[in-house]
């Protein structure tokens, strides 16, 4: 162990470890839960911490040798290189300070080392006065957040959710010419192609992308500058301008200083809106996995017109059983982000006054239903989609034992008669043909002239 002192005294701190005094008490006070804080916003720290040295250096604030110290330790944080040196619990200060903190004096220590220092002494790089300056964990927290949420969703959610829409629109186009029977409140209704019923999800999935775009316009605002309360305190002129700038050069994500210090402080708009068009694709998913597995019930005594891909064993018990798995655990990872959402909702109303201090948590569920959504709807596309065949015989079987073909007669013979044609053949257990003759409402020759399911959709 080594000494390392903060504000409220001395503490030991690991020997091998480049964390000092305040994330050390941290570990010892938080012991809460198994989520530790998500390297995204680790690794987006490391971006900030590097901009906002450069841009203190830029102003006079920093020597050349501390800011490149600085900015090369945080370059092997962005690398992954230092992962283990940030243990911190999501469920610690509502702020995020004690991982600012921890950053800062990773940074610090793994500074000093590079410079030949002692790890603790705070020198010749000091965690506050220099990697924290111009900065308060009350900016600089929500910044990260921005950062690492923006860079997760252009790296994981916008590939996968593309992957999604490319197989999902080849089945469009693959199926366009088969038609099956249509389904409204779980029963029979009018015919449509299969091509049709996934293009519902084409469009879904389209629109959840446009609105995904769109939230990240608000996502992109930096909060970076408003120091404590907003006001911009101990943060010198053209600094936050500075920050940004090299962000946007660092990341290659169009970043920008939020409109509003006071706002981006106290709530969290842009994350909750983002959470919650994450929960409406998740939404949009459900729908996805159980379409899918109800129409692949079965696979001889359900509807049975889908046939799933035999991935692994559906039973320990009861042999050759294949059950719908991927849709299983898309429902169930869908539950979760729309839970995750509520939270946001809640943590979002809490913003007393001029500091929201549900920080981590907000930031914590974003990031689970970007990482869920992403591995769920990419694990789907591949195991489910790609794979998934249409049951041609059950399909046309079906098709044709549909009652509801009955619609194509009415304008014909009236709702009424075309009402007592299905009543009728359903009660005798005839074909609609059958009873539309032997009720004497339309002839052979009309009856096939005028219900075509290949005309009807």
């Amino acid at each position: 162990m080594r000494i390392e002192s903060d504000s409220i005294g001395e503490i030991k701190v690991p020997s091998e470890k480049y964390w000092g005094a305040q994330t050390q008490r941290s570990c010892q006070y938080f012991k809460i839960g198994s989520n530790k804080m998500p390297m995204a916003l680790i690794y987006a720290y490391g971006h900030l911490k590097s901009a906002c040295a450069e841009a203190n250096f830029q102003l006079g604030l920093l020597d050349k040798n501390i800011t490149k110290a600085i900015q090369q330790s945080a370059k092997r944080i962005i690398n992954g290189e230092l992962d283990s040196h940030f243990p911190l619990s999501v469920f610690q200060t509502g702020s995020g300070t004690q991982t600012n903190m921890n950053v800062n004096e990773v940074i610090a220590n793994v500074a000093i080392e590079q410079l030949g220092g002692q790890l603790g002494s705070k020198d010749p790089v000091h965690p506050n006065d220099h990697v924290n300056r111009s900065q308060s964990s009350n900016d600089s927290f929500p910044t990260a957040m921005h950062i690492a949420v923006a860079s997760e969703v252009h790296q994981s959610l916008m590939p996968s959710l593309d992957k999604l829409i490319e197989v999902v629109s080849g089945k469009v186009k693959a199926w366009d010419k088969i038609v099956k029977i249509g389904r409204t409140h779980l029963q029979d209704a009018v015919p449509l192609t299969m091509g049709q019923a996934f293009s519902a999800f084409q469009d879904l999935f389209e629109q959840d992308k446009r609105s995904i775009q769109i939230a990240l316009e608000q996502v992109y605002e930096l909060a970076i500058g408003g120091t404590a309360v907003g006001t911009g305190l101990n943060a010198p002129d053209g600094f936050q301008e500075n920050v940004v700038k090299v962000l946007r050069e660092q990341t290659k994500l169009p970043f920008q200083l939020a409109k509003n210090n006071f706002s981006a402080l106290s709530a969290h708009q842009a994350l909750t809106n983002l959470s919650g068009i994450l929960a409406t694709l998740a939404s949009h998913l459900m729908k996805l996995a159980n379409d899918v597995r109800w129409s692949a019930s079965g696979p001889r005594c359900g509807i049975g017109e889908l046939t799933l891909p035999a991935n692994e064993p559906g039973s320990s018990i009861m042999p050759g059983k294949v059950n719908p798995t991927q849709s299983e655990a898309l429902t169930m990872l869908a539950v979760q982000v729309m839970s995750l959402h509520q939270a946001v909702l809640f943590a979002n109303s809490q913003g007393n006054f001029e500091l929201n201090v549900f920080k981590p948590m907000i930031l914590h569920n974003v990031l689970e239903s970007i990482q869920l959504l992403s591995d769920g709807m990419l694990s789907f596309s591949k195991h489910a989609l790609q794979g998934l065949k249409i049951n041609l015989p059950q399909v046309t079987k079906n098709l044709e034992q549909s009652l509801m073909l009955v619609t194509a007669l009415a304008p014909h013979i009236g709702y009424d008669k075309a009402s007592e044609i299905a009543h009728h053949a359903h009660q005798h257990h005839q074909t609609l043909k059958q009873s539309s003759i032997s009720l004497g409402y339309v002839t052979e020759k009309d009856f096939e002239q005028w219900v075509k399911p290949e005309s009807m959709v």
